[in-house]
């Protein structure tokens, strides 16, 4: 039971934190745009409030359920996927949400738990197989790349990498050869730096790559984010310059309270409630770890790493785009939302 209080524990106090900082983070450019300053919460309490009664349900659910659903989930979340090439909503430059009246949703998020269940369940059943390439790669291998394609048919690089760490998690765990798994990491290497980055068709990744780990040329452009990004983190200090007190927020970065909310949590909390929220990403990891080892149903295993792998890398990501040690993983470059200079 320790690694269920453990999960559950990190999880309430994440989603607690998250909250408040979604409403610090965006309640001015809210009221900018003519909205409520609670629109941004509002907004991410309804996820709350629908995931609270599936966590209770699911968590009581046994596993032989998970199993049974592995395939039908895989089945709908790729209908979906292929939904949002039609009918879908495009953010940021990635076409990956479904909208529903007043309410939208993104079927991907719904792919990385219906794949993690359906690699749990085909590499689960087959686990004393995998010695053989045929047995690790059908039917695994074609249901990973079409998942994966069809987010990047969306142009969502950055989801569709965690994808595939979710991917290398399960196969790792279940035991397949390590020469399959450098051969598979090799070829998506070159797939995606060849064919997303190098050859992107009127995007800009390459230059916030070079923006990132070289010379910064473009402050008002490629580096505008990453900059600001780092200037909150540095302005926080030690203890923060406290809780709703963030300059940065003030419509001076962009995605405040998105891809770089943990630079307003660096801002307003400082480093140490930058390093209780790293600490306690560190504790669901920890948790999830300790069910892999310990858990005797191959299923259990390969999906709480599939699982573990992705969220790890999303979280990765996240933090390390707002300290400037990762690019930005959008598909066009949020540039500077205004003119004026940064005061001090």
């Amino acid at each position: 039971m320790t690694s269920y209080y453990l999960l559950v524990g990190a999880t309430g106090l994440l989603t607690v934190i998250g909250l408040i900082m979604v409403f610090s983070s965006s309640a001015v450019t809210e009221i900018a745009a003519g909205n409520s300053p609670f629109a941004a919460l509002v907004g991410q309490g309804k996820f709350v409030l629908i995931g609270l009664p599936v966590l209770l349900v699911a968590a009581r659910l046994p596993v032989r359920w998970y199993k049974a659903l592995a395939w039908p989930a895989l089945l709908v979340s790729v209908g979906l996927l292929v939904a949002v090439l039609f009918v879908g909503d495009s953010r940021g430059g990635n076409t990956n949400w479904i909208p529903l009246g007043s309410f939208s949703f993104q079927p991907s998020e719904i792919a990385k738990l219906a794949l993690a269940l359906w690699l749990g369940l085909v590499l689960g059943r087959k686990q004393h197989l995998l010695g053989r390439w045929s047995h690790v790669i059908v039917p695994a291998v074609p249901g990973a790349l079409a998942v994966v394609g069809l987010v990047l048919a969306g142009h969502d690089l950055g989801t569709a990498l965690v994808i595939m760490l979710l991917v290398a998690g399960a196969f790792l765990v279940s035991g397949a050869s390590t020469r399959l798994l450098a051969l598979g990491a090799a070829v998506a290497a070159f797939v995606v730096g060849y064919g997303f980055i190098l050859n992107q068709d009127g995007g800009d990744r390459l230059g916030r790559i070079m923006a990132t780990y070289g010379e910064c040329t473009d402050r008002l452009g490629e580096c505008y984010q990453s900059l600001h990004g780092l200037w909150a983190l540095g302005t926080g200090g030690f203890m923060g310059v406290g809780l709703g007190a963030s300059r940065e927020k003030w419509s001076y970065l962009p995605e405040a309270h998105n891809d770089y909310i943990f630079a307003v949590i660096g801002e307003e909390l400082g480093l140490l409630g930058s390093l209780l929220v790293l600490g306690l990403f560190v504790v669901l990891g920890l948790a999830m770890s300790r069910v892999v080892r310990r858990h005797p149903d191959p299923f259990v295993k390969i999906a709480t790493a599939a699982i573990a792998c992705g969220s790890s890398g999303r979280r990765s990501s996240t933090s390390a785009s707002s300290s400037g040690s990762f690019p930005s993983s959008a598909s066009r470059s949020r540039s500077s939302p205004r003119a004026a200079p940064r005061s001090s």
